[in-house]
This record gives structure tokens, C-alpha cells and sequence, in this order.
């Protein structure tokens, strides 16, 4: 399916491409521009940048390769409100690279997070992989999450979920094989044009949000990568009693070819979430994988009508 298929290459073709600083940012880039935070602190090498004081906190995860300037929009109209946690995962923008197994170590940093500030009842809000680890977090904490907002993320990487569990890590470790043996000379392009093509609608937003994710360590990338593609958490997902809102961007021209509605589109990413029969699903459009670029109203309305319902 189409749905699949897209999601795979938002994180995929990423990837590789996320090596190098090469193709240095413009001068000013408004992507780049970030809010000061009120507190800065580290957990298990993972950045934590605070915003706001007081009412219902909301944890702000970013996906594979980005960093906190894919939640400034939310930051300026939220954080009068609420109290912000925005975290960069080691590797990720600038950040010292993880060792060990990352996603496991980043899964562990923000349960840490929500225990060392006894959170409470936080909002765990998530992009792409960053959703996963939403998803990971509350079916450990259970009744300790007071929501999951997941934007164009999911518990199994699609298009594996089909897999046997035995063959998921000889793909991984050759997908991360592939990803460290690239030419670098071609990741920035391929970068841009993975923006241009499945990022975001915008061509300019396109080209300003490449440098941005340039400056993700490569190795690193690779190993969130490998360990997302041997990861399947849907066995866990009865664990989360926390309310769950998905978000599902669609394009319809990106979606022609296969004659995809942004209804088939809802309904397989709802096959891909068992344990979770009271999640809503909630098809944002027109929108690409970068869905806070493109539709930045459409995702704040979201989560004012998502946190009114929990207060």
C-alpha cells in the first residue's frame, strides 16, 4: 500500500542523507531561528529544553535526524499555557552520538524525564520516530501518560509489518551496513530532493529544512534506523491507557498514482495499531511527513481540541 510505502521512505531515504554538514545553511534560515528555553539539562545524553510553567506538561519529541526547530511553531503557541519539555535525542542535530542501542537509550532518557520531574500526567507528542518512542513510553509507564499525539508515526515500521520477528534483525544490520558504506558526496542532494519530494509541500521550506537535518551525526542515524526497522511494538500497545491521537498527513498527488484516499490511508495505519481500539486517527491534508511545516493551524487546533478533552 501506498501509505506504507511513503512513511518507509520519510524515514529511509532520510537516513543516509543526514551524514554530512556538507551544503552549509544560509545565513539566516527561519527554520533555524529557535526560542530561548527557560531551563537547558541533560538526561543520558539527551538535550532537554524547557518552555512555559504550569498547566498540563507536554514532552516534544522529534523524528529521525531533527531537532527542536520542528517544534517552534508549537513552542510559541503553547508555551504560555504549558510547560514544555523539547528534547534532541543524542546524535540528532549537533548532539554527541549515542552508544549502545539508541532507541533503547533514548526510551529510557525520557522515562527518566518524566520521573526525575515527576511529570504529571504529561502529553507525550511525537514525529515519525519520535512517535514510536511516544508509543514505547507510555506502554511502560501506563497510567503515568496522560496522552500520545503521534504525527505520522507508528509502532512497526511500515511496509515490515508483515515480518517475521527472526528476519527483522538481519535486516536492520543490513540496512545499516548499506547506509555506512554511501558515497557521501551525494547525501546533501539527496537530502534536498527527499525534502522536496516527501518533506514538505513548500520548495523554499524544502531547501531551508535540508541544512537542518545535514547536521545529524551519520552514524548514528544509522543505527536509530536499524534498530526502528527490527523494532515491532504492537504487542505492547494494550500496556498504554493513556488516550492516543494520531495524526496522518496526505497528499493527494503523491497518493494518485495508487489511487490512495486519505480514507484507505487512515484505515491502514488503524490496522497497524492493535490494542488501541479507542484511538482517533485524523487525516491532516494537504500535508506532507513534515506536517507541523505544512499545516501548522491544522496541528495546533488538533492538540487544543486533544488537551480540552483531558482537562
Amino acid at each position: 500500500m501506498k501509505a506504507s510505502i511513503l512513511f518507509a521512505m520519510a524515514l529511509a531515504t532520510a537516513l543516509p542523507l543526514a551524514a554530512s554538514a556538507q551544503g552549509a545553511a544560509p545565513s539566516v534560515n527561519r527554520f533555524a531561528v529557535a526560542i530561548a528555553p527557560a531551563e537547558r539539562f541533560e538526561i543520558k545524553g539527551m538535550l532537554v529544553e524547557r518552555h512555559g510553567r504550569g498547566g498540563r506538561p507536554l514532552v516534544l519529541i522529534p523524528g529521525l535526524a531533527s531537532g527542536p526547530w520542528v517544534w517552534q511553531d508549537i513552542i510559541r503557541r503553547f508555551g504560555g499555557e504549558h510547560t514544555l519539555y523539547v528534547v534532541t535525542l543524542p546524535g540528532f542535530d549537533g548532539r554527541p552520538a549515542p552508544g549502545g542501542a539508541p532507541f533503547e537509550g533514548a526510551r529510557e532518557a525520557l522515562r527518566e524525564l518524566v520521573g526525575s520531574r515527576r511529570l504529571d500526567q504529561p502529553v507525550l507528542i511525537g514525529h515519525s520516530m519520535g512517535g514510536a518512542l511516544a508509543f514505547a513510553v507510555a506502554a511502560d509507564l501506563g497510567a503515568r501518560v496522560g496522552g500520545v499525539v503521534s504525527l505520522d508515526g507508528l509502532p512497526v515500521f511500515p511496509g515490515t509489518e508483515g515480518l517475521d520477528p527472526a528476519q527483522r534483525p538481519q535486516m536492520a544490520a543490513g540496512m545499516q551496513a548499506r547506509m555506512a558504506a554511501a558515497a557521501p558526496g551525494a547525501y546533501a542532494e539527496q537530502q534536498r530532493q527527499y525534502m522536496r519530494g516527501q518533506g514538505v509541500l513548500d520548495m523554499g521550506k524544502a531547501d531551508d529544512l535540508t541544512p537542518l537535518l545535514l547536521r545529524s551525526d551519520r552514524a548514528a542515524v544509522g543505527a536509530y534506523m536499524a534498530d526502528l526497522l527490527a523494532l515491532d511494538l504492537r504487542p505492547s500497545l494494550a500496556k498504554i491507557s493513556a488516550p492516543v491521537l494520531v495524526l496522518v498527513p496526505y497528499f493527494e498527488p503523491d497518493a494518485s498514482q495508487d489511487q490512495l484516499t486519505a480514507a484507505a490511508k487512515v484505515e491502514h495505519y488503524r490496522s497497524l495499531l492493535p490494542g488501541l481500539p479507542s484511538a482517533e486517527l485524523l487525516p491532516v491534508a494537504p500535508a506532507r511527513h513534515f506536517l507541523m511545516i505544512d499545516q501548522p493551524d491544522a496541528l495546533a487546533d488538533a492538540l487544543i481540541r486533544f488537551l480540552n478533552r483531558r482537562s
